[in-house]
């Protein structure tokens, strides 16, 4: 290969590890069905005929081409397909389980927690212990399967990246749901990743802008001239560059700390939304969603960012926007009249199908002389005592009167990660 000094970066053993059809697979055996041959598709809210598939089962995938993202109303009427909705709390505890069977081999800084279904471990201090990095991910799929009934499929690399694409590319695919890409390998496993929005990292949009360029594979944006994408595609055009030939610097334990911490709140609607007062009405209650938290940390946001996505794409996409507060707020009323003055601003009728709100610049609260701001004493007044009824008696206790109308919080109260949490 000889364009790459391979000796400069980290040869570690690295496994990345997701659980197949994570959702579906955890309500399959909960029924005692085996998570590979189930019909199951686990959707948001079964009362919605436009509910979206969060997971469906590997059958219902390969035979359906049900996925998610799909709504409930493509799946065939007559069919074996088992649809049910969501536990998210089962799924949390299912996920400390299976965290837990992680740490029988890692220790906790060589963890790390991808998503609720997938995780990256450095198994390069274990490695004595417990023998070759193949025999462990052997051993930890064969307990998750024995103590949980679930399957697990296993990339390895010799850093994250290269477990992460020998996961996606190969390990997912088949039986034995294993596989391991090294540095020595690159030509024949990540060169050959196709299309190139199959290759972890690269959007949509950037694979219009390299085919513009004239890069058509992996190959040739490995061969490409790193110094042209830099300047073409800036920072991304270099880790592009660098990731297809396999590289990756980062080491597990030795994460980085945030450099900018936000909260944030999205909200994907089961329905179009045309009237203006409820998604005025569902903006205002994702912002107080958003500034109850700021309180509870008592820290404030000296920004915030609306974002609108619109279901009819012929309009356009939607927008996004980035609103500076006077002076840090974490005032419910403060901060939803600022994104209300922006949404009026810009929308112009689209069908909204999803609302953003993000807090971003967060400053501790502080100690402030509120009686110098007019009105800012009653507003904090009103929050904590909205905040305190919440905690002590369920969010239900007190809401918004276009709650009722064509609000989404009453319906969102008890859901856990926005979607149904409870037991059964």
């Amino acid at each position: 290969m000889g364009l790459v000094d391979f000796s400069r970066f980290p040869r570690r053993s690295v496994l990345c590890i997701d659980v197949k059809s994570f959702f579906a697979s955890v309500e399959a055996v909960r029924r005692g069905l085996d998570p590979l041959e189930a019909y199951i598709a686990v959707v948001s809210d079964l009362r919605r005929t436009g509910a979206i598939i969060l997971a469906s089962s590997p059958r219902v995938k390969s035979e359906y081409n049900i996925k998610t993202g799909n709504r409930i109303f493509e799946i065939p009427k007559r069919s074996p397909i088992m649809v049910v909705e969501p536990n998210m709390a089962l799924y949390i505890n299912v996920n400390q389980v299976i965290q837990n069977i992680f740490r029988r081999f890692v220790a906790d800084e060589d963890l790390h927690v991808y998503s609720i279904d997938e995780s990256i471990l450095d198994v390069t201090a274990s490695l004595n212990l417990f023998g070759p990095a193949e025999a462990i991910a052997q051993a930890i799929l064969k307990m998750v399967k024995d103590e949980l009934g679930l399957i697990v499929t296993i990339g390895i690399g010799d850093n994250p990246l290269l477990a992460k694409l020998a996961l996606d590319n190969e390990a997912k695919k088949r039986p034995p749901w294993i596989a391991k890409w090294t540095y020595e390998i690159i030509p024949e496993t990540v060169w050959k990743i196709q299309p190139l929005t199959a290759f972890w990292g690269i959007s949509r949009g950037y694979d219009n802008k390299l085919k513009r360029m004239g890069i058509y594979t992996i190959e040739g944006l490995a061969h490409a001239n790193p110094v042209y994408l830099q300047k073409t595609l800036g920072v991304m055009g270099l880790q592009l560059y660098y990731h297809a030939w396999g590289l990756d610097a980062s080491i597990i334990s030795q994460k980085e700390r945030s450099k900018s911490k936000s909260y944030s709140k999205n909200q994907i609607l089961m329905r179009d939304y045309d009237v203006k007062a409820e998604i005025l009405m569902i903006i205002k209650e994702m912002v107080g969603d958003v500034c109850t938290r700021l309180r509870k940390h008592q820290e404030k946001c000296q920004e915030v960012h609306l974002g609108i996505g619109y279901s009819d794409r012929n309009f356009k996409l939607g927008f996004t926007a980035r609103i500076k507060l006077v002076r840090p707020e974490h005032s419910t009323d403060v901060i939803s009249e600022a994104a209300r003055q922006e949404f009026i601003k810009r929308w112009q009728g689209e069908p909204v199908r999803s609302v953003n709100i993000t807090a971003g610049k967060i400053v501790s609260q502080g100690q402030e002389q509120l009686e110098l701001f007019e009105g800012e004493e009653k507003k904090h007044a009103i929050d904590t005592v909205v905040d305190d009824l919440r905690k002590r008696f369920g969010k239900k206790t007190i809401f918004y009167a276009g709650s009722m109308a064509g609000g989404t919080f009453l319906e969102r109260a008890d859901y856990v990660g926005g979607h149904k949490g409870k037991s059964e």
